[in-house]
């Protein structure tokens, strides 16, 4: 038996530093942490940034909406804590009764008798009727605006862009473009509140089925957010847009391109 065999009697081969682990299972364990890690910001961060935004618009109505209350009206002055929202439930129940009492042939009289008012100021009425017209197009009842997303090819053939229909073209644009002209709001990323209003023929705008929802948040998260297609198999099956390859420009007889 040899020495080796004296002192290692089982056969068993000794590590060669039994003290600290293999770099197998440490980089595993760090992977392991690492993916810990996003998991726990992917589900807490949606969450908390929500209740962030939310406190701040609550906390900033009620510091507007609850010096205009009178002290004997509000509730806090009897009793010994805030009431977060106070202003924001103040401002709904004022709005409410001020719908109500417009809808009312004396609310109806009022209106009308300030919008006759504002009609004679020279900038005001301009800026005023475009609010209205913008509020009443968005918030009509059945209203259509930014109901539909679509896709244009823009800004070059072969390149494609998500896009919002807001309705179609009326107006003197309609009455010069001999097509139907759709009116398409081509948003930038990742702020869609600013972009660009497109005037396009309806043969190249593409409906697609996604909600507006689902289109703002694609823009938003630049891509990364993709709502799944919900259309039957055999829809998916068959591509809407057939790509056509760009034919380059013709070459004249002297080697210079047209």
């Amino acid at each position: 038996m040899s020495d080796d065999d004296k002192t290692n009697p089982e056969g068993v081969v000794p590590l060669s530093n039994p003290g600290s682990p293999p770099k197998i299972l440490r980089r595993s364990l760090a992977a392991r942490l690492r993916n810990y890690l996003l998991a726990g910001i992917i589900v807490t961060a949606p969450i908390f940034i929500t209740l962030w935004v939310s406190w701040q618009f609550i906390t900033y109505v009620d510091s507007q909406v609850r010096p205009l209350i009178p002290e004997r009206y509000n509730p806090e002055t009897y009793l010994p804590i805030d009431l977060p929202g106070l202003g924001l439930v103040v401002m709904v129940v004022v709005l409410t009764a001020i719908g109500a009492l417009a809808a009312g042939f004396v609310g109806r009289t009022l209106v009308n008798t300030g919008e006759r008012i504002l009609a004679r100021m020279p900038v005001v009425r301009s800026f005023y009727g475009a609010l209205k017209q913008i509020f009443e197009t968005v918030f009509a009842e059945k209203s259509k605006a930014f109901r539909e997303v679509v896709l244009i090819e823009y800004p070059r053939k072969g390149c494609w862009a998500l896009g919002f229909a807001t309705g179609t073209t009326k107006g003197e644009v309609q009455n010069v473009i001999e097509d139907e002209v759709v009116n398409v709001f081509l948003p930038t990323t990742p702020n869609p509140t600013s972009g660009y209003l497109l005037f396009l023929p309806r043969r190249d705008v593409t409906f697609l089925s996604m909600t507006i929802e689902e289109g703002v948040k694609m823009v938003i998260s630049g891509g990364v957010v993709t709502p799944p297609d919900r259309r039957p198999a055999d829809a998916r099956a068959v591509p809407k847009i057939r790509c056509e390859p760009e034919e380059p420009p013709a070459v004249a007889s002297g080697g210079e391109r047209s």
